[in-house]
């Protein structure tokens, strides 16, 4: 007898669509790789929100948004995060960077 696994394939559907919408977001080299870091030290300030002073927990939080921000900023587009924000908001975004646009229109033809 053979299961279906409904919710792991729809999972696997929303995970495999958030990678592509990643890599579509991080595109330019010195984006991606300054990602890395930084994502790595703002998750590794949550937990030093509580094991150690509260400090260092929020400065790193702080220094990895701030080089996701650099990196976004070369890129040319805006934070995800600040993406919904702004959305809700009524203001203008910038998801993809304008050059990457074009070649994901041409790649869809």
């Amino acid at each position: 007898m053979s299961y279906q696994f409904p919710i792991a394939r729809k999972l696997w559907s929303f995970v495999k669509k958030a990678r592509r919408n990643w890599l579509l977001r991080h595109q330019n080299a010195f984006n991606f790789w300054i990602h890395m870091p930084g994502i790595a030290v703002a998750v590794a300030g949550l937990p030093l929100l509580f094991l150690a002073s509260w400090e260092w927990g929020v400065g790193a939080i702080v220094v990895g948004y701030f080089l996701q921000w650099i990196g976004h900023k070369v890129e040319g587009n805006d934070v995800g995060e600040f993406i919904p924000i702004k959305k809700a908001l009524g203001l203008k975004y910038v998801a993809i960077a304008p050059q990457h646009q074009k070649q994901e229109e041409h790649a869809a033809r």
